[in-house]
Formats: C-alpha cells, sequence, structure tokens
C-alpha cells in the first residue's frame, strides 16, 4: 500500500464492464514528509475520495479484486481510504491529510 494525494478524476463512457459504476481517480505517490513523487496512477475509487485528498492506495491486483468481488477484473490499484494524517512512533506529524 501507498499513500497519495488525488490529482484528478479520468471519465470513461466507454471501458470495460469490471468498471461500471465505478469511480476513476487520478492519484500522485508522496512521500512520508508530504512530498509528490513518482507518476501518478488510475485508481478505483472505493470510498468516496475527492481532489486533493491524502488516500491509501492499495496496488496489488489479487486485493484489488477481492475488495470489489470480481475475481477476474483487469483491476491493480483502489483507493481504500481517507487518510486524515500520518504520524510516526514517537508522535510527530509527518503527512497532514489537508493539503
Amino acid at each position: 500500500m501507498i499513500v497519495g494525494r488525488v490529482v484528478g478524476s479520468v471519465v470513461s463512457t466507454v471501458k470495460h464492464p469490471a468498471y461500471a459504476s465505478t469511480k476513476l481517480l487520478l492519484v500522485r505517490p508522496v512521500s512520508l514528509d508530504g512530498a509528490e513523487e513518482g507518476p501518478e496512477m488510475v485508481c478505483v475509487d472505493t470510498v468516496g475520495a475527492g481532489a486533493g485528498e491524502l488516500v491509501l492506495v492499495c496496488k496489488e491486483g489479487a486485493a484489488a479484486r477481492q475488495v470489489l468481488r470480481k475475481k477476474h477484473a483487469p483491476v491493480r490499484s483502489l483507493v481504500i481510504g481517507i487518510v486524515d494524517h500520518v504520524e510516526a512512533a514517537d508522535g510527530r506529524r509527518m503527512i497532514d491529510g489537508k493539503k
């Protein structure tokens, strides 16, 4: 799993049937200091996240298919949580969910 920030949405009128009735988000990974890093990824939203929110992303296809209950779906990444903040063991906040 990774932490990322929602940077947009993906609109598609024609798509694989496994994606019917799903919202697709464009998410950019963030480092533990909150800096955006790496390329964006398209994720199926399972929690109702929106632009600018910090999210938890599952990037493992088998787990994604289990969450969606679609055994053969061509799905790799899911938004599975909205993150309020990430906290270190010593209690200091490393990333705040609000941008």
